[in-house]
């Protein structure tokens, strides 16, 4: 075991004669360090210790680019690899791509290929190709007149399985991005809460639409201009059974007798969103954390600004929970709809906390 203390003299002194026997790393800048790294001496209270690196980079955190202290025990090479394999996976999306094919590219077997892959990028390598294909189909659909023409350039075997998957990143068929939205059905509804009135708009696929507004009318304009070219409907009474239980949840959730908006979700996103989007998710309920340690988290320590970024672009509050993300300082930071609610939502959940997890993850 670890001494701390001693450990922390040795930082303290950039002992050299201490390297190999442990490492620390900097939570605040996501990279660990031999005892001897010359970089600026941390805060104590963001240093944690470690007997080697497999268990810091267990915690997200990179090698020093100073220090180098992976030198000895030679190069990193398991994320290396698994750049390579992005690399690969970025120039062959047209091709039908097999686990067992790239985990030969790594050098390991299926099964430590696929914990080791999603480790290094916070995505498995399935959602991984099907984010890079969707990239590319947007340019195609948006250069291409035809769209089983676009289908094909992007690497799908045939247009069925397009649509299946449509939902995951365009929130709409490909048709429909194609011609910005057009053809796209949502059914909108407005509840009222403690925090204001909350309008929910979904597709046949999922909840597209979820935020807070003062009112109705100015919640309805915001999601027509978030969908210009969608035909939007208020839903009619009764509620579609399904419909019907998101609004139990919701209001349960309101009321702080629900901890787990375990909803379907219909958006468009970037890779990046997903990552930081699939995160938030698990944030335990009443739990917090900042921008800087979601960044660690999904792998990308320099991320903290796209990270808050990705926040600041959530259509869907409360389902994807980035109330619950602050500033390292300990400030709320911001939140797109209003700080004086962001804090009100912090607060109730730890009033009710429970233990349990947001779940809705995007398949």
């Amino acid at each position: 075991m670890l001494n701390y203390d001693e450990c922390w003299r040795a930082v303290q002194k950039r002992d050299a004669s201490q390297d190999g026997r442990f490492l620390f790393g900097v939570l605040t800048t996501g990279i660990y360090c031999k005892p001897s790294c010359a970089s600026r001496r941390p805060l104590r209270k963001n240093v944690r210790f470690y007997e080697g690196p497999a268990e810091a980079e267990k915690d997200g955190l990179r090698s020093c680019l100073r220090c180098k202290p992976l030198a000895k025990r030679g190069t990193d090479r398991s994320t290396q690899r698994i750049r390579e394999v992005c690399r690969y996976i970025d120039t062959h999306t047209d091709e039908p791509l097999q686990l067992a094919d790239l985990a030969s590219i790594a050098g390991t077997s299926a099964f430590h290929f696929q914990r080791t892959f999603k480790a290094k990028t916070g995505l498995t390598p399935k959602q991984y190709l099907d984010a890079k294909r969707v990239g590319k189909l947007k340019k195609e659909l948006k250069r291409s007149g035809e769209v089983t023409q676009a289908v094909y350039e992007a690497g799908y075997g045939s247009s069925s399985r397009v649509y299946e998957r449509a939902n995951v990143h365009l929130g709409m068929t490909p048709n429909q991005y194609r011609q910005g939205g057009k053809g796209l059905a949502i059914a909108y509804a407005t509840i009222s809460s403690s925090f204001g009135k909350i309008m929910i708009g979904a597709t046949d696929r999922g909840i597209c639409f979820l935020q807070f507004g003062e009112s109705r009318d100015l919640l309805l304009e915001m999601l027509r201009k978030e969908y210009p070219l969608a035909t939007v409907d208020p839903m009619s009474q009764p509620y579609h059974p399904d419909f019907g239980k998101w609004i139990e949840l919701l209001e349960g959730y309101m009321a702080g007798t629900e901890t787990n908006l375990r909803l379907p979700l219909d958006l468009k996103a970037t890779v990046f969103q997903i990552k930081v989007w699939n995160y938030l998710q698990s944030i335990p309920y009443g739990g917090v954390q900042s921008y800087g340690e979601v960044a660690v988290a999904i792998g990308n320590h320099k991320a903290t600004r796209a990270v808050a970024r990705a926040c600041a672009t959530n259509r869907v509050a409360l389902v994807i929970p980035c109330h619950r993300v602050i500033r390292g300082t300990g400030e709320l930071g911001g939140y797109r709809w209003g700080l004086a609610r962001k804090r009100v939502l912090i607060d109730q959940e730890r009033l009710h906390r429970s233990g349990a997890s947001s779940g809705a993850i995007i398949q």
